[in-house]
C-alpha cells in the first residue's frame, strides 16, 4: 500500500508539473499577469545659437536660463505614450507631423500616441516645415521658419527619447493636486456695452484704465499630476492657463515667467523632471498684472510657482496600475477660415508685399492647403484613473477648458493647448461676432463652427467609459 501510494504521489506532482509547463507556452491557460506600468523621462537644450532666427528677432546673446524640451514617456498601457512640451512659441502644420513621427519612432509607437505642445514663449523659435517649403518654392528667404536648427532638435530630441526607453522607472502611485494662482492671469477681450470688443488688454498692458478693469473670464487653476515610483516621484506635470509674456522682442532666447517658476519648482523637488503645459490660454494674458516692467517677470514667476507649490501640498497619492490607463483619439476637420482664399495668399508670393508674407502667410497657405487635402487634427485624452488630460491644438479660448472641467465635474481634468499651431487663435463662435484681434483675419484660420466640432470630440472623449 506505501508503494502504491507513493506511485500515485508521484505521478501526480508530475502530471502538475508538466501542466505548469504547458501554461508557460500557452497563456491563455493561466492568469496572465498584467503589466507593470513604468516611465521615462527626456530633456535636451532647445535654445537657438547667436545669430540664429526666432519668431520675432534673429539671437542677439543668452539668458541665464535657456529654452527646454522636454517630456515623459509612459510604458506598459499597450503601445507607448510620449508627451512633450517644447519652450517655443509654436510648431505646426507640417513641422507638428514631424515632431510627432520622430518621436514615435524613437520610442516605437505611433505617432497618434505621441503629443507635442509648445508653452508659447516668443523670444523663441517658431517650426513650420510646410510654411519653409512654400517660401522655398517661391525662391524666398524662409527668414523664421528656416528650419536647420529646428531638425537639429529633432534630431537630438528623438536621440533622447530613444536613450530614455532604456533607462524606465516602475510607477506605483499618481498624484493629482490643484491650487489657484492669485494675480496672473486675465482676460484680454474688454468688451463694451454693446457687447462687442472695445479695447484688447495684451500680456504686457500699459494702460492704468485697462488694468483697472476685472480679471473677466480665467480659469484661475493650476493643476498638477505627479508621477512616483513608491515615495519617489519621478515627474510633475503643470497645466496653467496663461498667455506666457511679461515682455519679449528682446533677442535673448528665454522660457519667460513659466519658465522661471518651474525652474523654482525644479529646485523645490529636484527628483522629478518638470514639464510645463500651457493650457487654453488663447483669450487670457498677464495684462492686468503687468505693464511690460522688466522686474515683472520674476514677480509673476514667483506668484505662479506660488500656486505650484500649493498645489504640490495638497496633491493626493492613490496607487495606479497599466489597467487605468487610457488613450483616446478623436480625429476632427476643423473649419479653414472663409477668409483664407489659396489665389490670395499666393498672389502674394508673387507680389510686391512678399515680405509681409513672410509674417504669418506662408504658413496660413500651409493650413488651407493641409484642410482642403483633407488633413484631420487629432485631439487625445490620457486617462490615469481619475485623471482625464485633453491634448488640443492651436490657441484656444479658455471657454473650451472651463467646458471641458464642466463636462466631468466629478474628475481632475487637466488641458494642454498648443499642440498643431496651424490654426492659430481658436475662439468661441461667438467670438467670431464680438471682434477683436484674437478672432481677427490675421490671427485666427478658422472658421466660427469650429466651436461645435471641438466640442463634440470633447464630450466623446470625456464621457464615461471611453
Amino acid at each position: 500500500m506505501h508503494t502504491r501510494t507513493r506511485f500515485i504521489t508521484l505521478a501526480v506532482a508530475g502530471w502538475v508539473t508538466l501542466w505548469v509547463a504547458g501554461a508557460a507556452d500557452h497563456p491563455s491557460r493561466a492568469e496572465e499577469t498584467p503589466p507593470a506600468l513604468r516611465m521615462a523621462t527626456f530633456d535636451i537644450d532647445a535654445t537657438p545659437p547667436l545669430g540664429n532666427r526666432m519668431a520675432y528677432d534673429p539671437v542677439m546673446q543668452t539668458w541665464d536660463l535657456g529654452l527646454r524640451a522636454r517630456g515623459v514617456i509612459l510604458l506598459g498601457a499597450g503601445s507607448p505614450l510620449v508627451l512633450c512640451a517644447v519652450d517655443w512659441i509654436g510648431i505646426g502644420n507640417e513641422g507638428h507631423d514631424a515632431f510627432r513621427a520622430a518621436l514615435a519612432a524613437a520610442a516605437q509607437t505611433t505617432p497618434e500616441r505621441v503629443a507635442v505642445h509648445t508653452v508659447h514663449q516668443h523670444d523663441a523659435p517658431d517650426c513650420d516645415f510646410g510654411a519653409e517649403q512654400i517660401l522655398k518654392d517661391a525662391a524666398l528667404d524662409p527668414v523664421s521658419y528656416e528650419g536647420t536648427f529646428a531638425r537639429e532638435t529633432l534630431r537630438r530630441l528623438a536621440a533622447a527619447v530613444q536613450q530614455a526607453m532604456a533607462q524606465t522607472h516602475p510607477v506605483t502611485h499618481l498624484g493629482l493636486g490643484q491650487a489657484p494662482v492669485f494675480e496672473v492671469a486675465s482676460n484680454r477681450r474688454i468688451l463694451g456695452a454693446d457687447g462687442r470688443v472695445r479695447a484688447t488688454r495684451y500680456t504686457a498692458c500699459r494702460d492704468p484704465e485697462l488694468r483697472a478693469e476685472p480679471e473677466g473670464t480665467i480659469d484661475p487653476i493650476v493643476s498638477l499630476v505627479s508621477f512616483w515610483s513608491t515615495n519617489r516621484p519621478l515627474a510633475v506635470l503643470s497645466y496653467y492657463a496663461v498667455h506666457p509674456q511679461s515682455y519679449y522682442r528682446t533677442g535673448i532666447p528665454n522660457p519667460d515667467f513659466p519658465g522661471v517658476a518651474r525652474f523654482l519648482r525644479q529646485l523645490a523637488v529636484p527628483a522629478a523632471l518638470h514639464v510645463h503645459f500651457t493650457g487654453a490660454g488663447g483669450n487670457l494674458g498677464a495684462g492686468k498684472y503687468n505693464d511690460g516692467s522688466p522686474e515683472n517677470r520674476r514677480v509673476l514667476a514667483e506668484r505662479l510657482a506660488d500656486g505650484m507649490r500649493r498645489a504640490w501640498e495638497t496633491t493626493q497619492r492613490e496607487p495606479i496600475a497599466a489597467t487605468a490607463v487610457s488613450w483616446g483619439v478623436e480625429s476632427v476637420a476643423l473649419p479653414p477660415a472663409k477668409h483664407l482664399s489659396s489665389e490670395q495668399l499666393q498672389a502674394q508670393l508673387k507680389g510686391t508685399d512678399a515680405a509681409s508674407f513672410l509674417a504669418g502667410g506662408a504658413s496660413k497657405l500651409a493650413w488651407l492647403r493641409r484642410c482642403q487635402a483633407g488633413r484631420r487634427v487629432e485631439v487625445t485624452c490620457l486617462t490615469l484613473g481619475p485623471a482625464w488630460i485633453l491634448h488640443l491644438p492651436g490657441e484656444l479660448f479658455v471657454e473650451y477648458q472651463l467646458a471641458a472641467k464642466a463636462m466631468r465635474p466629478d474628475q481632475f481634468v487637466a488641458v494642454a493647448a498648443y499642440g498643431d499651431y496651424g490654426p492659430g487663435y481658436i475662439g468661441t463662435a461667438v467670438a467670431y461676432e464680438q471682434g477683436g484681434y484674437e478672432t481677427s483675419t490675421g490671427a485666427s484660420n478658422v472658421s466660427p463652427e469650429v466651436e461645435e466640432i471641438l466640442l463634440g470630440a470633447l464630450r466623446r472623449l470625456l464621457r464615461p467609459g471611453s
